[in-house]
């Protein structure tokens, strides 16, 4: 599930400080990202939208970019962590919070502890997650060779590569990660936050943090030793610290978090965490569908003239699938999702939908896939669902594209399709074949 939420903006030192405010949970929660972020992409990302969403249910979460990432004006300022913390105190200012529980995830730790430091009277709790303690140690000897690295191979994944671990497909994977790369910050940016980092010293503040704390490591965490976590515990004076046994710093696998966000919801509600009931999950072939150019279509034929369309399109939409004994599940605005029993009946109704919906002077195009799905009231959601609607983006104007699961179950039923070869489906890891329907 992709968030919708607004970008907003907070003014930090004079700097713009992009901040999104979802979810309606008891606990107001400041989420302070780590390295770099993105607070639009994140929901994109299954190493941070599996995080995010299960904060939800009990949060109405903040969520930042800080100054020099993400939507933020693209530089540190002074670059302390004393100023780089208050883009807390803006965000939270802007969002009408008084007061709030904070977590601070890897480098967005210290800040969150600094924030906790300064202003005790506006944190009600604070969770370090996978967090260091900068001035803690040396700077390594290789520490310039590593900045060198950066500044060459930033873009291209493999920075992010050796933070965010278990990808199930290593070279997606890759690709995935330049594109956040490019999106979260510049090259030289990305220097200058570790630089500023290893010049910093969180140690003079921990004694100063009231807020009671929780401390969650990963005990073979590759990037922040556990002895930092440690130090940590041992240096804030309401602490509890909670090991983990995950040989990862972020990762790709939802599940690989389970523990962390546990024990995150019983320490900001003080209530045991409540398993989710069971999800029906079952087989179907989903099709998405929409009016290409829709908003130039409306422009062109006016809001009467265009409300008439819509109201033909959805007219001619409920017929077919219903002929084809399919289900919508949701209007899109100009389009909609419709499940089906048979991958045959679901390409045959995507053809006769878009042939209909052509005399109306527009065009539709259609993507279905076939997949496990789970119920969710009248909603579905899971993978599957993802996959049909990068399915359908992927598809030219009039075209009814196909995974090749649905042309291969639908062998046999009197279909011809054309081979569109292999794609990279948006947010999906791994190559798929694409066929269109003719």
């Amino acid at each position: 599930m992709t968030q919708s939420a607004t970008t907003q903006f907070a003014t930090s030192d004079g700097l713009s400080i992009a901040y999104q405010v979802v979810g309606d949970g008891p606990v107001d929660l400041v989420f302070v990202p780590g390295f770099v972020s993105h607070v639009e992409l994140n929901w994109e990302y299954l190493f941070s939208s599996a995080f995010l969403e299960r904060l939800l249910p009990f949060c109405r979460l903040v969520i930042l970019d800080k100054r020099g990432s993400g939507l933020s004006d693209r530089t540190l300022g002074s670059g302390t962590l004393e100023g780089r913390m208050d883009d807390i105190r803006a965000v939270m200012d802007a969002a009408g919070l008084e007061r709030a529980a904070l977590l601070g995830v890897s480098n967005g730790g210290p800040i969150a502890s600094i924030f906790a430091a300064t202003h005790p009277e506006r944190v009600s709790s604070l969770v370090l997650c996978i967090a260091g303690c900068p001035g803690l140690r040396p700077v390594p000897q290789d520490f310039e060779a590593t900045l060198a690295l950066i500044q060459e191979y930033w873009t291209t994944g493999l920075v992010l590569n050796n933070i965010v671990h278990h990808a199930p497909d290593p070279y997606e994977a890759i690709n995935q990660l330049a594109r956040f790369e490019r999106y979260a910050c510049t090259a030289a940016v990305a220097v200058e936050i570790l630089q500023r980092a290893s010049e910093s010293d969180l140690r003079p503040f921990l004694p100063l943090v009231k807020a009671p704390t929780l401390v969650i490591s990963n005990r073979d965490d590759p990037v922040v030793p556990l002895e930092e976590a440690n130090y940590l515990v041992d240096h804030i004076p309401d602490c509890r610290h909670a090991v983990i046994d995950g040989d990862f710093h972020c990762s790709w696998r939802p599940a690989d978090y389970d523990e962390t966000l546990r024990l995150i919801e019983e320490f900001l509600t003080g209530q045991p965490s409540v398993a989710p009931p069971p999800v029906e999950r079952f087989l179907s072939t989903l099709m998405f569908n929409d009016i290409v150019r829709s908003t130039d279509r409306a422009a062109d034929l006016g809001d009467a003239r265009w409300r008439e369309v819509l109201d033909r399109f959805d007219e001619i939409c409920r017929h077919e699938v219903a002929r084809h004994r399919g289900v919508i599940v949701k209007h899109t605005g100009d389009g909609m999702l419709a499940r089906f029993d048979s991958p045959g009946r679901a390409v045959s109704c995507a053809l006769t939908t878009n042939e209909q919906v052509g005399a109306l002077g527009v065009r539709t195009r259609s993507g279905i896939h076939t997949g496990e799905v789970e119920l969710r009231g009248a909603d579905l959601s899971g993978l599957a669902v993802h996959i049909a609607s990068r399915v359908m983006d992927a598809a030219a104007d009039g075209a009814v594209l196909v995974s090749r699961t649905v042309k291969d179950l639908t062998i046999g039923a009197g279909l011809s399709f054309d081979d569109r070869g292999e794609r990279a489906l948006k947010g999906i890891p791994g190559e798929w074949s694409l066929f269109a329907a003719t």
